[in-house]
C-alpha cells in the first residue's frame, strides 16, 4: 500500500485503487496506464517534480497526453527558471519512484500547482 492509499483512507475519501502488470521500457507510464485499465488517455494526469531556479522543488500535475511548458510553468510560480529535476532527487523528495510518483502522500511536502491548461500543452503524436 502507497503513502498516497493510507493518505486518502485516513481521510476517509471513497477510492478504488487499480492495477495492472507494468511492461518494462515503456516511454509513458501514463498512456501505459491508460490503456491497461481502458481509460481515455485525456482523463489521465501525470505528476512532473519541477526545480525552480535551481533551488526549489516543486510538483506539476498535468494530462498525460500534453508537454510541460517550462517556461509558462516558472512563470505561474513566480520563478525565473524551471526545469524537470533530477529523477534521484525527485524520487529522495517524493518517497517514490519515477514513472509512480503521486501528488498525495509525498516524504516532503512540495507545493503542488494543478494545471490550468496554460503552462502545458498537448503533445503531437
Amino acid at each position: 500500500m502507497t503513502p498516497a492509499v493510507r493518505l486518502v483512507e485516513r481521510a476517509g475519501i471513497p477510492h478504488r485503487v487499480h492495477t495492472y502488470p507494468s511492461a518494462p521500457g515503456r516511454a509513458s507510464f501514463g498512456e501505459e496506464a491508460a490503456a491497461a485499465l481502458g481509460v481515455d488517455a485525456a482523463r489521465v494526469l501525470k505528476t512532473l517534480v519541477v526545480e525552480l531556479d535551481g533551488r526549489t522543488l516543486v510538483v506539476g500535475v498535468i494530462p498525460v497526453l500534453d508537454r510541460l511548458n517550462l517556461k509558462l510553468m516558472a512563470a505561474a510560480a513566480g520563478a525565473k527558471a524551471a526545469a524537470l529535476a533530477d529523477p534521484s532527487a525527485a524520487e529522495r523528495a517524493t518517497g517514490y519512484v519515477v514513472g509512480g510518483i503521486s501528488p498525495l502522500g509525498q516524504k516532503r511536502h512540495l507545493p503542488l500547482y494543478l494545471t490550468s491548461g496554460r503552462w502545458h500543452t498537448r503533445r503531437s503524436t
